[in-house]
């Protein structure tokens, strides 16, 4: 009998937990610490947060969650926690190059924390391939042709998932997606001392903040989703939604470069730029442009990620515009440069482990695609988020943005029992810190008041 009331009690106490009612009696010992902030450069602090590998066992394997902040510089109205998006993607390593991310009025009034999620950077990070398999993986080609090139994509799938099982451990990679990381991000909260959250979350940020906020309506004082994610899409729906928002954004792109002197497109139609971009992709297909920087490959996935690279940020334009017009002739080495900037691939050859780290985490999120080898089942976690009893949740969409089309801005805003939409009628990839001026007047009153932004506050008219 003892037993069926301990399993009974287990039970409510997770229901609770994922809930956001458990009281302060039921909660697990994990939220209790305190991180030992230290001092790492820069005016910056670091420190390390326990968590267990699986909630389900909280008593468990432990592993280190890594954090940095950068200390309020006037009265402070607690933290704001946040996640620059990837998956994969080293809050602490984008933190630390960049402290301006947050507006000066943020940073007076606020800690300002990042932290690499489980998976990812000094956070058990995923292990799976060595630097030469790194560049075979994302030289691979993508869109096989015929038998033997679908075979061989096959084969590249088996070995990469043994590869991530064998360097990285099962258990690890059972455990490293966006439900766990949600639960992760309240005990930061608690370990920083806030009663309730204050977070910003650009690109798949966004989804991890989608889905605290499911788990812990109440436990939110403010939350800013930047690019948002739907988190009714499959994996797959996902890709769908991405390959239209790249194509808009390709066209903005071409639309800008017809009026420019360096153009390499001659013909100025969308139709005739389209076709000769198609016949530069079957060339690298055929055979690999030439590379002038290292013996690797140009190959047609390498072409494609370079110019998706570029297309994030209209500043890149201008190389992205440079980088064709090399290709047109032959030479994929700026095209090259830029997929290395997307791959994380340093100067000196190696990799971070963001691109592993982004597979891992979508393997358990979306089990669906792109993993039918993988060797841990995932975790199918697509279901509309409201987040009821929450504070205002305010969703930013970038009308012409490639890798989280508008379309998903609007869709999460609605889903949400309190969602607030601000638009930005603009391109490129997120809003905040990347160019406009309104959107950031916007999330920084409502970030310290509290405030949600009126409707329509920036172009919240503008369709696509």
């Amino acid at each position: 009998m003892r037993r069926s009331i301990l399993v009974i009690s287990a039970a409510l106490t997770a229901l609770l937990a994922m809930t956001g009612l458990a009281g302060a009696t039921s909660a697990p010992t994990y939220y209790g610490q305190r991180p030992a902030w230290t001092s790492c450069g820069g005016g910056f602090q670091c420190a390390t947060l326990r968590v267990p590998l699986d909630y389900a066992k909280p008593g468990g394997r432990q592993i280190k969650i890594s954090l940095i902040r950068l200390p309020a510089t006037g009265k402070k109205l607690g933290s704001v926690v946040l996640n620059f998006g990837g998956p994969g993607a080293s809050g602490v390593d984008l933190l630390r190059a960049d402290r301006t991310v947050l507006s000066a009025a943020l940073r007076q009034r606020f800690d300002v924390v990042s932290f690499d999620p489980r998976g990812v950077g000094r956070s058990a990070p995923v292990r799976c391939l060595g630097t030469l398999g790194m560049d075979a993986y994302h030289a691979a080609d993508e869109t096989p042709d015929d038998r033997r090139e679908r075979a061989a994509l096959k084969e590249w799938g088996k070995a990469l998932a043994t590869s991530c099982a064998a360097g990285s451990g099962k258990e690890l990679l059972r455990h490293v997606g966006t439900y766990e990381a949600a639960r992760d991000l309240d005990v930061m909260r608690s370990a920083l001392g806030d009663a309730r959250l204050t977070y910003l979350g650009w690109s798949y940020g966004t989804y991890l903040g989608a889905r605290y906020a499911d788990l812990y309506p109440r436990r939110i004082r403010a939350m800013v989703l930047d690019g948002a994610e739907d988190p009714q899409q499959t994996g797959a729906e996902f890709q769908r939604s991405q390959a239209q928002g790249f194509q808009v954004a390709m066209n903005a792109f071409l639309r800008d470069c017809f009026k420019r002197a360096d153009c390499p497109f001659k013909k100025h139609t969308l139709t005739a730029a389209g076709r000769r971009l198609d016949t530069l992709l079957k060339r690298a297909d055929r055979a690999p442009l030439r590379n002038t920087m290292d013996g690797r490959q140009v190959t047609e996935s390498i072409v494609r990620t370079g110019i998706m690279a570029a297309l994030y940020s209209a500043d890149s334009w201008k190389y992205l515009r440079g980088s064709l017009a090399m290709a047109f002739k032959g030479d994929g080495t700026a095209l090259l440069i830029l997929a290395d900037f997307y791959n994380g691939r340093r100067q000196d050859g190696t990799y971070k482990n963001e691109s592993m780290a982004r597979l891992a985490i979508s393997c358990v999120d979306h089990p669906e695609t792109p993993c039918p080898y993988w060797p841990v089942k995932g975790r199918k976690f697509t279901k509309k988020v409201t987040a009821p009893g929450s504070p205002p949740i305010v969703v930013v969409g970038t009308t012409r943005d490639p890798a989280t089309p508008y379309a998903l801005a609007r869709s999460l805003t609605g889903q949400l029992d309190n969602g607030v939409l601000l638009t930005n009628d603009g391109d490129g990839h997120t809003a905040y810190h990347g160019g406009s001026s309104c959107v950031e007047r916007q999330v920084d009153r409502y970030l310290i008041t509290g405030r949600a932004p009126a409707r329509g506050a920036c172009h919240a008219s503008a369709k696509v």
